[in-house]
Order: C-alpha cells, then sequence, then structure tokens
C-alpha cells in the first residue's frame, strides 16, 4: 500500500532546545525486549499554517526518533466525515487504519477549541473502530495526551483525550503535556522554544517509550478478555490461556556464561 499521507518531518535530527546530556537515547533499557524499534502513531488536531497541535507533534516525534523509535504523522486533511457515503472505502481512512494496525502506541495533540479537542482530532478518532474483522487497531497500544491552548493553561482537551483512550481500551500514560499561550512558545519555523513547556514534552515522550516497551510482552495478554473469548465460544483453556501462561514457572531469560 502507498502511504500518500505522512507528513514529511523537518529537520528530525535538529533538536535546539533539548539538552541532551539529561536524556538517555535508550530510555528504557532493561524495561522490556528491543526486538524492533517502537512504532508510534502521532496525530494532530488542526489544519492552520501554523498549527500548534502540529508543531508540538513534530517535536515530539523529533524525540522520539532520537530515543530510537520508529514515527509516523498522519495528515487528515482529507479525511471525509464518518458515516458519509463510501467513507469505510476512502483512501484516507483506509491509510489511517494503516498505520493505527502498525503502531505499538499513539500521541494525541489537540487545541483546545471551546473548552473541547477539536472536530479535527475527533474525527480521526471515530475513524478508527473497536475491532476490524476481529483485528484491533487500538486495543492494548499505549497513549500519550498533549494539548495546546491560545490562552491560559487548561486541561479540558487532554481530559477528554483520556476518557476517548480509556474508550479505545488503550493504556493511557500518567504523564501529560499542555501546553499554554502556544503562541508565544515556537519560533518563526516552528521550531519549540527552551522552557518548562518543552521540557514536559521530553517528559511524557520519555514515558511513552517505557511504558511501550514495558508493556510490549504482554500487550495481547492484558486485553485478553472473558467476554470476548464467550462471544467467540472460545473456553478457557490451561494449555493455552494467556493468564495461565503468563504466571506459569519460567526458565530464567538468560543464563551466565560460565553456569
Amino acid at each position: 500500500m502507498t502511504f500518500d499521507r505522512l507528513r514529511t518531518l523537518p529537520d528530525p535530527e535538529y533538536l535546539p532546545a533539548l539538552d541532551k546530556a539529561y536524556l538517555a537515547a535508550d530510555p528504557a533499557r532493561g524495561l522490556g525486549p528491543h526486538d524492533h524499534p517502537p512504532r508510534i502513531l502521532l496525530l494532530y488536531g488542526s489544519l492552520r499554517e501554523r498549527s500548534y497541535s502540529r508543531f508540538c507533534v513534530e517535536e515530539a516525534a523529533r524525540l522520539l526518533q532520537w530515543m530510537g523509535c520508529e514515527t509516523r504523522i498522519f495528515d487528515p486533511s482529507d479525511l471525509p466525515l464518518p458515516g458519509s457515503p463510501g467513507d469505510e472505502d476512502h483512501p484516507a481512512v483506509r491509510e489511517l487504519r494503516t498505520h493505527a494496525l502498525w503502531s505499538e502506541g499513539m500521541v494525541w495533540c489537540s487545541p483546545e477549541r471551546h473548552g473541547q479537542v477539536s472536530g479535527l482530532l475527533k474525527l480521526q478518532i471515530d475513524h478508527l473502530p473497536l475491532t476490524m474483522g476481529g483485528v484491533r487497531p487500538t486495543q492494548g497500544r499505549t497513549l500519550a495526551v498533549m494539548q495546546v491552548s491560545g490562552g491560559s493553561q487548561s486541561f479540558n482537551a487532554v481530559n477528554t483525550l483520556r476518557l476517548l483512550g480509556r474508550w479505545m481500551r488503550m493504556i493511557t500514560i500518567p504523564n501529560q503535556s499542555s501546553v499554554a499561550k502556544a503562541f508565544q512558545e515556537f519560533d518563526e519555523a516552528g521550531r519549540m522554544m527552551p522552557s518548562a513547556y518543552y521540557e514536559r514534552i521530553v517528559d511524557v515522550m520519555e514515558e511513552l517509550v517505557r511504558f511501550t516497551i514495558l508493556t510490549r510482552p504482554h500487550a495481547v495478554q492484558l486485553v485478553y478478555r472473558y467476554s470476548e473469548r464467550k462471544a467467540a465460544g472460545i473456553p478457557a483453556d490451561a494449555a493455552t490461556d494467556l493468564s495461565s501462561i503468563a504466571v506459569a514457572p519460567q526458565e530464567p531469560c538468560c543464563t551466565p556464561k560460565n553456569a
């Protein structure tokens, strides 16, 4: 499948506001398997030329890449309205869902509009069903939430994003970012200037990487539900039940060479 709606990240290695002496390039070392880079999908909520939610997402993507992640930023500019004729077969909807299935974690960033998330951010979430032919594009994935505001600091949008993440059965990390008076925090090139707000975004991305690696080997087990087994007519079996396997005695993960 050709991806026509991934934004190119400008200056991915240029991090002028980051003091790299204080951020480990591998913040999740020892927390779980590193067999492949964490795959993170980032969504933003405004199509303005100077979209501060997009600027925040781009800063987040640069940080995630510096910490060893693979990132994708989805461009939602031609998404149709949910329920409109042919929306399920629209190329933008199919592509968004493909990226969601690819991801292990997500970042959602919305401007606060009338005390809530923007319609554009909600539109993207509304196009992600809980299940697609037995495959779940969001369930068990990690999630970091952020918002930008034109005025004083607020948490209305991130609170709603948390509610949506819970509804989508995602593992929403404890930390979050809310950037007040966002128009003051970015230079003419759209790069975030050093500030406590930038440092919070670094904190959030660092935590997202850790939670993604920590839950990676357990993601399927964490959302292995009684109600779904019952609906599918799959009785619990001690030999295959994920919960039973999880608590069974395990061989040591590694053996000293001279043992």
